[in-house]
């Protein structure tokens, strides 16, 4: 019988999101980093828990999928003891990042496999990867009154109705969960990060077509700079 040895646990094409724990050795020290101005860097600390010693290689990407960005990384490829810890620190250039709002990218963290004894092995590295933002100097509001800023309303759209959120704040906005209290009744709709002066729409669960507009009530749960989901109520615009 074939053995298979496993050095971390993946899905072909995806990716596995770092929550502090890893199916790895290897875990981060936080779920999300960020880089405020004047600062010219930021970082962030990498467990290895496993018995033995590990590759660790980091780098950054773009949100939007283009390899370009103004960041240095260091240590980029590293040694990490077992049982040991390192600090990864993130450099900023200095330029080519917008100064009027937030800029999101992806810190990636992957475990290189060691070579495993015997023949007949798989080995599969695991890659963590958490949310970087910088923020420049200056900005307008504060970040954690952010959430409360945003407007709500309900729209139609291809025959569905769903919920637009606006942010006019310079600072992006995580959504954990959002509930639409309409007729008596909870609908969830669909989550994500809503970016500075930017409108998303959203997909709410069984809400029926031609539901009341405005009025409607919304609870909604933001992620913080420390990766704590905070609550909030808002109520939808006519």
């Amino acid at each position: 019988m074939k053995r298979f040895h496993f050095a971390g646990l993946a899905l072909a094409g995806s990716l596995l999101l770092s929550s502090g724990a890893s199916l790895a050795g290897v875990t981060l020290d936080g779920t999300r980093v960020v880089l405020a101005a004047p600062s010219k860097e930021a970082s962030i600390l990498v467990r290895n828990r496993a018995p033995a010693d590990v590759m660790i290689q980091s780098w950054m990407d773009a949100s939007d999928g283009k390899a370009d960005v103004p960041f240095a990384i260091t240590p980029a490829l590293n040694r990490l003891g077992a049982e040991k810890q390192q600090t990864l620190r993130v450099l900023y250039y200095g330029q080519g990042l917008p100064a009027d709002r937030e800029s999101v990218f992806w810190l990636n963290v992957q475990e290189i496999p060691q070579k495993a004894k015997g023949d007949n092995t798989l080995q599969i590295a695991v890659r963590q990867r958490i949310k970087f933002f910088y923020r420049p100097a200056g900005l307008p509001g504060k970040v954690e009154e952010a959430p409360a800023q945003l407007r709500w309303k309900l729209v139609q759209r291809d025959g569905r109705t769903q919920l637009e959120v606006s942010n006019p704040s310079a600072y992006f906005v995580s959504l954990a969960s959002i509930n639409v209290r309409s007729g008596g009744r909870d609908y969830a709709a669909a989550a994500e990060m809503v970016p500075p002066s930017a409108t998303r729409h959203f997909a709410v669960k069984d809400l029926p077509a031609g539901a009341a507009a405005a009025g409607v009530k919304v609870h909604f749960e933001s992620i913080n700079d420390y990766g704590a989901v905070e609550p909030h109520d808002g109520t939808t615009a006519g």
